[in-house]
């Protein structure tokens, strides 16, 4: 019912959030992805829960049909599991909390009344982008008794107008240089939402198949999306010299392993729409999530973090095979 294979797809919404307004990941990027980890496994039990009865027919395995889970148990568990996602966002910070709170509003929204509508690939990809804002919002703010505290304290100073740097603790390069704002991290959450929203579009012929329009067009998008992602985007302060080869060498070997992971299953389906393959096109959309995180962390200037987020991509694929993401 959790999907545990899908869980690696979102500590690099954080990630990438943290690296896009230019600060190192502490301890409310943790917070964060505690709070996404929670508010995503939230929605998992919530989608059986509301689609018991369509799966008592397309997918009589699954642990509400099958008997293994009874449907006030999953209700329970994506309530204490929103509850605690909030809890953790709001130790964060209020900004956090406000956009946690979207998120999870978005999510039970999505499950409980959109997932069939056509505003259903939308909302999805809302959610994504709200995930990814969340660690933007959440690095550096001040957490009672916790060390970004401190650190905002000294980034409240020099991030003002007329400031000419940024303490090294506020900056994810550590150049002294000034952090962009979080209104910075707006493109790379739109690119991750537009991603989602195309998988999205997948999956709703993923029981039946018989669709070649649906990844034809994912296909299309996932191109157009790596062709966004590559395309430099100058910040202030960022990046030194120092490291524009090793961020430019990152940003082109990530994409291309978003590429590669998206859109060869999406070719094959496309191919030959079939339930299985058309299954398998949306689980590498998910698993493509990775690299495409890594990427927009590379693009941001911080190659290191892109770095960290690939190396959840082995993780995802090995329990992909054991545990279907979908």
């Amino acid at each position: 019912m959790l999907r545990v294979s899908a869980l690696f797809t979102v500590p690099g919404d954080a990630l990438a959030g943290a690296a896009a307004v230019g600060r190192a990941p502490d301890r409310g990027t943790a917070l964060a992805v505690g709070a996404s980890l929670c508010l995503y496994e939230a929605g998992m039990a919530l989608n059986d829960w509301a689609d018991r009865d369509e799966d008592a027919v397309d997918r009589p395995h699954r642990p509400i049909p099958s008997g293994r889970i009874s449907p006030g148990a999953a209700l329970a568990a994506a309530g204490a599991l929103t509850v605690a996602g909030l809890a953790l966002a709001s130790r964060a910070g209020r900004p956090a909390l406000a956009v946690a709170s979207g998120l999870a509003a978005t999510v039970w929204a999505y499950d409980l009344r959109l997932k069939h509508t056509p505003a259903g690939p939308a909302a999805m990809a809302a959610a994504r982008s709200l995930d990814l804002l969340l660690g933007a919002v959440a690095t550096g703010e001040r957490t009672p008794g916790g060390p970004s505290a401190r650190a905002g304290r000294g980034a409240a100073t020099s991030d003002g107008p007329g400031s000419g740097s940024a303490s090294g603790s506020g900056s994810a390069s550590g150049l002294g240089t000034r952090a962009p704002g979080r209104g910075s991290a707006v493109p790379a959450a739109l690119l991750l939402g537009a991603h989602t929203c195309a998988v999205t579009g997948v999956s709703r012929h993923e029981a039946q198949g018989g669709s070649t329009t649906a990844p034809l067009l994912a296909l299309a998008a996932t191109a157009a999306l790596g062709a966004a992602t590559l395309r430099e985007r100058p910040e202030p302060g960022r990046p030194a010299p120092s490291t524009s080869g090793a961020r430019t060498l990152a940003l082109t070997a990530f994409t291309g392993a978003y590429l590669r992971t998206a859109g060869l299953p999406l070719l094959h389906a496309a191919l030959n729409p079939s339930p299985p393959l058309t299954q398998r096109a949306v689980g590498g959309g998910i698993r493509a999530m990775i690299p495409l995180q890594a990427a927009l962390a590379a693009r941001a200037g911080a190659p290191l973090t892109g770095l960290a987020v690939m190396g959840l991509a082995p993780l995802a694929r090995t329990l992909a095979r054991k545990v279907s993401p979908t």
